[in-house]
C-alpha cells in the first residue's frame, strides 16, 4: 500500500489523458466543501437532549432548544471556524510535504482526516460530548480540509502551464459546490436514521465520514503527475519573464520573505473577510431586511452558493485572458461599489437588484479562491507552488475568524443600540467596502519578484 501511494508510482505513462486529473481533484474537493454546508447540522446539534426525550418543540417554533444542557448555536458556531482554522494551518504545515509525497499520499492523508474527522465527530454527537465534536469536525477533519484541498492546486497546475486558471478553478468549483451535495444528502441521511429519540444526527456524520472518505480515494487512485519535461502538445514555455509571469521559481522558504507574498496574503484575506461573513449570515439578513420568509430566504443561500461555484470557473479562467492582477482589480473595485450600494437597495426595497449584487459579489468571493493559485504559480513559478498556497491559506483562516465577527457582533451592538435590524447591517457593508478598497491597493501595489529570490535550475528540479 505505501509502496502504491508513493511518489514515484503515480508518474503518468504515455499516453495519460491530462483530462483526468481535474475529475480526480474534484472527488477531493466535493467531498471536503462540505464543510459550506455544516450548518445544516446546527439545529439538529442543538436538539440532541430534546429530541431524546422526545420533547423538542415543533419544526415551525421560533425556540430551537428548551431542554437544559442543550448545545447553543453560539458554542456550535465555533465548529465551523475551527474547522477553517485548521484547514489554513495544515495546509501551511504541510504543503513542503504535500509537495514532496505527491498527489496520491497527499489524497489519501486528506481522505483518512477528513472520515475519520466527521466518524469522531458523529461519536461525540453521540455521548453529547462537544469537545469531542471539535476535536472530530474542527481539528481532525479541518486538517483533512488543508491537505486535501492543496494536494490537487500543484499537480493541475503542472499539468495545464498554459490554462493554469482554468485548471485550478475547475477543481476549486468543486468545493464551493460541495455544499449543494452535502446538505440535502445530510439532510436525507437524518430523516432515514431518526427516530423518536434521535435526530438522527449522529448516524448521519458517520455514514457520511465512511461516504466521504471512500469517494477521496477514487480521486486518489485517478490522479497521476506529468513525467519531468512533460509539456502539453504545442506548448512552449517561456524562456523569459514576462510582466507578473515568471519563468523561474521561487522557492517557499523565500517566497515568504518577499513582500509580493504578503500583498498577496493580505489581497486574499480582504477577498474573503468581505464575503466569508455575508455568506454565513445570508438567511437572516435577507429575512430581516426585507421580511422574507425562511423558505424563500433557503432559496437566496441557495442562490448564492451556485453564484459562488460558477464564479470559481467562470473568473478563474477568465483570469487567463485578462491576467491575475487585473481580475482582482475587477474583484475590488466592483466589489466595493456593490457592498456600498446595499443599504441603499434595503431601503428602497430593490430586492431584485439587492439579489443580484450579492450574486456578483459572491462570484467575486469564489473567484478569488479559484484565482489565487495561479496568481502564485504566475509570481513564484510551479516547483513549489503548492506549499507557497498552503502558507497563503493561513490568510483564509484569518478570514473565517474575521468575517463573521464583523458582521455578526457589528450586527448586535447596532441592535443594542436601537438600530432596527433591518437596517443593522448598514454599517457592515460600508466597513465591507472600505476593506475592499484596501484590497485594491494592495494588489495594485503588486510587482514582479526580485531576481535575487529565484533559485537556480538545478535547485529547482531537485526541489520538485
Amino acid at each position: 500500500m505505501a509502496a502504491f501511494l508513493d511518489r514515484s508510482h503515480s508518474i503518468a505513462g504515455p499516453g495519460f489523458s491530462r483530462w483526468l486529473v481535474p475529475p480526480a481533484a474534484l472527488c477531493i474537493h466535493l467531498c471536503i466543501g462540505q464543510v459550506y454546508a455544516f450548518s445544516v447540522f446546527n439545529k439538529p446539534l442543538a436538539q440532541l437532549l430534546c429530541a431524546a426525550q422526545s420533547a423538542c418543540p415543533p419544526a415551525t417554533a421560533k425556540v430551537i432548544s428548551t431542554i437544559p444542557g442543550d448545545w447553543s448555536i453560539t458554542d456550535l458556531g465555533w465548529i465551523f471556524s475551527l474547522a477553517i482554522v485548521f484547514l489554513g494551518l495544515s495546509a501551511a504545515v504541510f504543503g513542503r510535504w504535500v509537495e514532496r509525497v505527491g498527489p496520491r499520499m497527499a489524497m489519501f492523508a486528506a481522505a483518512v482526516l477528513f472520515g475519520a474527522g466527521l466518524i469522531v465527530a458523529g461519536f461525540g454527537t453521540a455521548i453529547h460530548n462537544l469537545p469531542i465534536v471539535f476535536l472530530g469536525y474542527g481539528v481532525i477533519g479541518g486538517s483533512g480540509l488543508g491537505i486535501g484541498y492543496i494536494s490537487p492546486v500543484s499537480t493541475l497546475i503542472k499539468w495545464f502551464p498554459d490554462r493554469p486558471g482554468l485548471a485550478t478553478g475547475t477543481a476549486i468549483m468543486g468545493f464551493g459546490g460541495g455544499a449543494l451535495i452535502g446538505a440535502p444528502l445530510a439532510v436525507l441521511l437524518m430523516k432515514h436514521y431518526s427516530s423518536p429519540t434521535s435526530n438522527g444526527v449522529a448516524a448521519t456524520m458517520v455514514t457520511m465520514g465512511i461516504i466521504y472518505f471512500l469517494y477521496m480515494m477514487v480521486g486518489a487512485l485517478i490522479v497521476r503527475l506529468p513525467a519531468v519535461g512533460w509539456a502539453p502538445a504545442g506548448y512552449v514555455a517561456p524562456t523569459e519573464s514576462r510582466g507578473l509571469i515568471t519563468s523561474g521559481n521561487v522557492l517557499v522558504g523565500d517566497a515568504i520573505k518577499t513582500p509580493q507574498f504578503w500583498l498577496i496574503w493580505a489581497v486574499l484575506f480582504l477577498n474573503v473577510t468581505a464575503g466569508i461573513g455575508v455568506l454565513g449570515q445570508a438567511s437572516l439578513m435577507i429575512q430581516e431586511m426585507f421580511g422574507v420568509v425562511a423558505a424563500a430566504a433557503a432559496g437566496f443561500v441557495g442562490l448564492l452558493s451556485l453564484f459562488n461555484m460558477v464564479g470559481r470557473i467562470f473568473w478563474a479562467s477568465s483570469s487567463d485572458a485578462l491576467g491575475r492582477k487585473r481580475t482582482y482589480m475587477i474583484f475590488f473595485a466592483l466589489g466595493a461599489v456593490l457592498y456600498a450600494f446595499v443599504p441603499s437597495l434595503g431601503h428602497a426595497h430593490a430586492l431584485v437588484l439587492f439579489i443580484l449584487a450579492y450574486a456578483i459579489i459572491l462570484s467575486m468571493y469564489g473567484g478569488g479562491f479559484a484565482t489565487v493559485p495561479a496568481y502564485l504559480r504566475d509570481m513564484f513559478g510551479t516547483v513549489q507552488v503548492g506549499a507557497i498556497h498552503g502558507v497563503l491559506l493561513t490568510a483564509w483562516s484569518a478570514a473565517g475568524v474575521a468575517g463573521p465577527v464583523l458582521v455578526n457582533y457589528i450586527r448586535q451592538y447596532q441592535i443594542d443600540h436601537g438600530v432596527a435590524k433591518a437596517d443593522a447591517y448598514s454599517v457592515t457593508m460600508y466597513i465591507m467596502a472600505g476593506l475592499l478598497v484596501v484590497g485594491f491597493i494592495c494588489n495594485w501595489l503588486i510587482t514582479p519578484v526580485a531576481q535575487r529570490y529565484f533559485v537556480k535550475s538545478g535547485t529547482a528540479e531537485a526541489a520538485a
